[in-house]
């Protein structure tokens, strides 16, 4: 009898000792999420201002010293993205998806990225086309800001011979 009843409170433990990790766990996955979902739609609000040429909301978005390497290899700071997308020099911009989104967060700075997708049209007829695009974030005053963006094409798959 004896060894049943250790039985019976080592498994009465596990259980209780199971239970209490789990609650732990469970605001600890419910946190991730929301710090994922925040991120994503922080590239979201970013592709949408670029799309816009929306200067203030790209200001907003952006710590003061964020740096962005274009799909053309060529570093520019804030100040120049933010001259790109002045008003007046706004044109046409396709709509853009932020698609395979992969979110890594350390503290207070995290790394997403993700495939941008789009349809242009060029020489009068419309193509697909992706780039990948890496983002550092920051966390400033409890809000994501980013803090530097990295855009690479993504070739077009081949067709099969």
């Amino acid at each position: 009898m004896t060894s049943y009843r250790s039985l019976q409170c080592r498994l009465s433990l596990i259980s209780t000792i199971a239970a209490f990790a789990f609650t732990l766990a469970a605001p600890a996955t419910a946190l991730a999420a929301d710090e994922d979902a925040a991120l994503i739609s922080l590239v979201q609000q970013h592709v949408k201002a670029q799309a816009d040429f929306n200067v203030p909301a790209l200001t907003a978005l952006t710590t003061d010293n964020y740096v962005e390497v274009s799909p053309l290899g060529d570093v520019d700071t804030r100040e120049k993205v933010l001259a790109f997308y002045a008003p007046d020099k706004k044109t046409a911009a396709p709509v853009i998806t932020v698609e395979e989104p992969l979110v890594r967060v350390s503290g207070d700075t995290a790394v997403l990225i993700a495939k941008l997708s789009m349809t242009i049209t060029a020489g009068g007829q419309q193509r697909p086309l992706a780039l990948r695009a890496s983002y550092v974030a920051k966390k400033d005053g409890g809000a994501w800001k980013l803090l530097s963006a990295h855009y690479s094409g993504i070739a077009p798959k081949k067709p099969a011979p």
